[in-house]
């Protein structure tokens, strides 16, 4: 997590490959996964309405993979279901891809 926020900072700040308003964004969606985690917790423990899991990896994807695993260690949800888990990961690796391979092409480095 601190080296993804790391190149974020360093894309915003020293290279100006990004606008600032990413570090923004990241850090809202990061919040909005956690609370959309909570919610499902929550709707688990009071027989509600439920939060799919394709859902809850599609926050990941779009960059809430830090506040999904926060969410995992601190409401304990989600964390022991070991399918779930893996296709987390899957998530937090193609995220991070992209992120990785965007700024790249975006600094001449991919022929695309």
């Amino acid at each position: 997590m601190l080296a993804y926020a790391g190149l974020l900072a360093w894309a915003v700040a020293w290279t100006r490959q990004l606008p600032w308003w990413v570090l923004a964004g990241s850090v809202a969606v990061n919040l909005v996964t956690f609370m959309v985690y909570w919610f499902d917790k929550y709707a688990a423990g009071t027989r509600q309405w439920r939060t799919s899991e394709a859902t809850l990896h599609l926050w990941s994807l779009a960059g809430g993979w830090a506040g999904a695993w926060c969410a995992q260690q601190v409401l304990r949800h989600k964390s022991r279901k070991a399918e779930f888990r893996t296709a987390y990961w899957a998530t937090v690796i193609l995220h991070c891809v992209a992120v990785a391979g965007a700024l790249a092409w975006k600094q001449g480095l991919l022929p695309l």
